[in-house]
């Protein structure tokens, strides 16, 4: 079968040609560039947890000697602290800040020594076309060809030339946000630590009027950005300098440190979203997709979660024939998610960055706008926090052992210690992103006893019976807790690591149901083949 291609050389892109070899699914990688990245210190990411491990997973290099885990974060305004967070009790929980060109290198460099991967440089596509069987797509350049695929995916960015052969509209809004970005290396007072100030006391008119956020990198670097006013206001390096004077000035308590400056930027945020993601076999991911980014939002996490969406999805389909449900809900859950980030975020604008904040709204509420403010930053909230598929196509219906954890079907699992088929312990999420469906007992005790004392005891064969049957691959794991699920629970986890559902002990028919049902139904083929044709 052909393999997949993959328009973009990106983060996104390399993520998601990562994601499909580690589940035997060969891609082409149209790079439109010479395969090199410049370094850009001021162009950085924060990515969440879950979004940190699946780097490490595909890349095999911990990020923590390129990246920064953040020790904490503060919100100030004036000189009063608002909040402060600290991730010393649980350092893997902390957001990992890392220059973009560090993490697209790494993830080129797993991609070069990956014989599935296969990066085609200086290929800048110009036409795309599909039939039932296919994609064809050319490239032009000096190595312009006619390249066939299976599917094929535009991870292009903003101005993504898939989207645009695709016709698809990509409404929203533009400059929603402006800031000033610099990277510099300087001692600052909270070593480790990411803040947020508002209102600082030093304040003038400028870029650094209402606000600005210091987020540290490795080597005693910082990013610095501060928060523009409205408009096209011109940012000289004259006045971009006196800014990070004032700064490093203010937050010393005294003269300006010594620093060395490393890069400057304007970041400017849009905010949009394409009306469609899938048309027959094209699909969009990443900025191709959507755009945000206000109030400390992630634009290329969200990306990331595109390419571990879909890869484990398009992984089936390449080897099992289509599964147009199970492909339809690529669209549904990710768009779904951006969506209501971007609602979110839209909502609070106007009472973050209106003339008179929250204050205008709730009196003493200047506690609640900085803790907003703190969730898109760090990941939590409504602007922040990992989207769940409570409303997916995908989720089950009508299962009556079904039980509540603290996890709620939908969102993804808590990364607890688990026992292996081999009688390894390993993470939770090592085992993610194989293409397989995992199912976790919970056993207490079991921990502290040799594999073979407890697997074939209690409820193990019937579970393991039961997990044979299911109608794709699983593997087995058992747990000795996880938050809030009783003893003998069973939890049934998608490849991607999101939950399917709890249930109250091993009911093999519940179970068997939970697994078709993440696989978009029953696989009829003749009613799938005749629902792709109506989605194109």
């Amino acid at each position: 079968m052909d393999p997949v291609i993959i328009v973009g050389a990106g983060p996104v892109g390399l993520t998601l040609a990562l994601a499909l070899a580690r589940q035997d699914v060969p891609s082409v990688v149209l790079d439109e560039g010479p395969g090199k990245d410049e370094p850009r210190p001021a162009r950085t990411v924060v990515l969440r947890e879950d979004s940190a491990a699946l780097m490490e997973r595909l890349t095999g290099v911990a990020l923590d000697g390129v990246g920064c885990h953040w020790a904490g974060w503060r919100s100030l305004r004036r000189k009063q602290v608002m909040r402060e967070v600290s991730f010393d009790d649980a350092p893997q929980a902390a957001p990992l800040h890392i220059a973009q060109h560090v993490l697209t290198g790494l993830l080129r460099e797993a991609a070069a020594h990956e014989s599935l991967v296969k990066i085609a440089v200086d290929s800048r596509l110009d036409t795309v076309e599909q039939e039932k069987s296919g994609v064809t797509a050319h490239t032009r350049g000096p190595k312009g060809t006619w390249w066939r695929g299976s599917y094929l995916v535009g991870c292009d960015g903003p101005r993504s030339t898939v989207r645009k052969l695709q016709d698809i509209r990509f409404p929203g809004r533009t400059a929603v946000e402006r800031h000033a970005v610099a990277a510099l290396r300087t001692e600052l007072p909270w070593e480790g630590e990411a803040l947020l100030h508002r209102m600082p006391s030093w304040r003038t008119s400028g870029p650094s009027a209402g606000e600005v956020t210091g987020r540290p990198l490795p080597d005693g670097v910082w990013r610095l950005d501060w928060l523009l006013p409205p408009g096209k206001d011109l940012v000289t390096p004259e006045l971009l300098l006196a800014r990070i004077r004032e700064t490093l000035a203010g937050w010393s308590d005294g003269p300006t440190p010594s620093y060395d400056l490393l890069d400057t930027g304007v970041h400017t945020v849009h905010h949009r979203l394409a009306r469609r993601w899938r048309v027959g076999r094209v699909f969009l991911a990443g900025d191709a997709a959507h755009l945000l980014g206000a109030l400390g939002t992630q634009g290329l996490d969200e990306g990331l979660r595109d390419a571990d969406n879909l890869a484990w999805k398009l992984a089936l389909a390449w080897h099992h024939g289509p599964h147009e449900a199970l492909l339809d809900s690529y669209q549904a859950e990710r768009r779904g998610v951006v969506a209501a980030r971007l609602r979110a975020a839209d909502q609070a604008l106007p009472l973050l960055r209106g003339g008179g904040g929250l204050r205008a709204y709730v009196p003493g509420s200047a506690r609640g706008h900085d803790a907003l403010l703190a969730d898109g930053h760090l990941g939590r909230g409504a602007l922040g926090a990992p989207g769940a598929y409570a409303d997916s196509p995908l989720a089950p219906r009508h299962l009556e052992a079904e039980v509540a954890v603290d996890t709620v079907p939908g969102a993804p699992v808590a990364d607890v210690r688990v026992t292996a088929e081999d009688g390894s312990f390993v993470r939770l999420r090592d085992r993610l992103g194989r293409g397989t469906l995992l199912v976790v007992l919970i056993a207490p005790g079991t921990g502290v006893w040799e594999r073979k004392h407890w697997v074939t005891a209690g409820v193990m064969p019937r579970l393991a019976a039961a997990v044979t049957a299911l109608p794709h691959p699983a593997e087995l794991l058992v747990a000795e807790s996880y938050p809030g699920a009783a003893a003998h629970s069973v939890l049934l986890v998608r490849p991607d690591g999101h939950l399917v559902t709890a249930l109250s002990g091993v009911r093999p028919a519940d179970l068997y149901a939970a697994a078709e049902a993440t696989l978009g139904g029953p696989a009829r083929a003749e009613a799938e083949a005749g629902a792709g044709a109506g989605s194109r």
